[in-house]
């Protein structure tokens, strides 16, 4: 029998969600006021940081089965960040406070300075209609 292999791993959904976020982030930078696609952007870097947060457990379901526990907390350690961030930001987007969105857009900017992104790439604009989305959870 031979194997199965998954090519929508966890591990490539953060990798997506990464690049998105970021690529969300310099959009951000670029408004000039808080308006409509501000506020789908904001929500977008929230959906997309609580389902980076999602996707830890399921990386680290395989290490625990095999008795892997350190790899484990320490993986998951690395990425607590993503959770809390979501957190800050859906209560900096309740209160309508831009300061925090934008101070809460920064760390996350920070954790993912490594994640690059080309210019010519092909992610489009995923944040459109986020905001609805957000509003509906």
């Amino acid at each position: 029998m031979t194997r199965i292999i998954n090519p929508d791993s966890a591990g490539k959904e953060r990798s997506h969600l990464s690049k998105t976020i970021v690529l969300a982030v310099r959009e951000m930078v670029l408004q000039s006021e808080p308006g409509m696609e501000s506020r789908d952007l904001a929500a977008f870097i929230i959906l997309a940081l609580e389902r980076i947060a999602a996707t830890i457990d399921v990386s680290v379901a395989a290490w625990e089965k095999r008795d892997y526990w350190v790899k484990a907390d320490k993986f998951r350690m690395e990425w607590a960040w993503a959770g809390q961030l979501a957190k800050k930001m859906r209560a900096g987007l309740r209160k309508e406070d831009w300061g925090e969105i934008a101070v809460v857009a920064a760390q996350a900017a920070q954790k993912l300075n490594k994640v690059s992104v080309a210019p010519g790439n092909r992610l489009g604009k995923p944040w459109v209609g986020a905001w609805e989305v957000l509003k509906t959870n």
